[in-house]
């Protein structure tokens, strides 16, 4: 199975980017454990990130027909993003999305999601570990499938 983690603005300024919210682990550290996770599941992986809208839509498009599932994490695209969901609906490959925080919990624009409406399921606030829940979700349903 091929899962493609697609990540958002600022996503690559995690461990610098307010750490009581988003944790310490920095990107390169979480690429690295979603490789790791990826090889135990004897799935391959690859990491993604843009801070430009444009850029992932042409990556999920890019996707079609060469991945299996699609892990996202949006990030500040979440909440404005009709272009993401239209890409995700169009190319109708699983996917999962992904927030590092509790963004149910947080401001009340943070509480729209465009995103989720093209997503399997939806995992937030359980940090990095939050990527790692939301590949064996795509192995355990889709991985016999391919």
């Amino acid at each position: 199975m091929k899962i493609l983690i697609i990540n958002g603005p600022n996503i690559n300024m995690l461990g610098i980017r307010e750490p009581g919210i988003y944790g310490k682990t920095d990107y390169k550290a979480l690429c690295t454990m979603i490789k790791e996770h990826g090889e135990k599941l004897g799935a391959e992986t690859e990491c993604f990130q843009s801070n430009h809208e444009g850029d992932i839509v042409d990556k999920i498009q890019e996707a079609f027909g060469k991945v299996d599932g699609i892990v996202i994490n949006p990030a500040a695209y979440t909440h404005t993003s009709v272009a993401i969901l239209d890409a995700l609906k169009a190319v109708s490959i699983p996917a999962v999305e992904v927030h590092i925080s509790k963004v149910d919990e947080r401001e009340d624009f943070r509480q729209i999601s465009y995103v989720r409406l093209a997503c399997d399921t939806v995992i937030t606030g359980h940090g990095a570990d939050g990527y790692l829940e939301a590949m064996d979700y795509l192995v355990k349903k889709y991985g016999d499938k391919k």
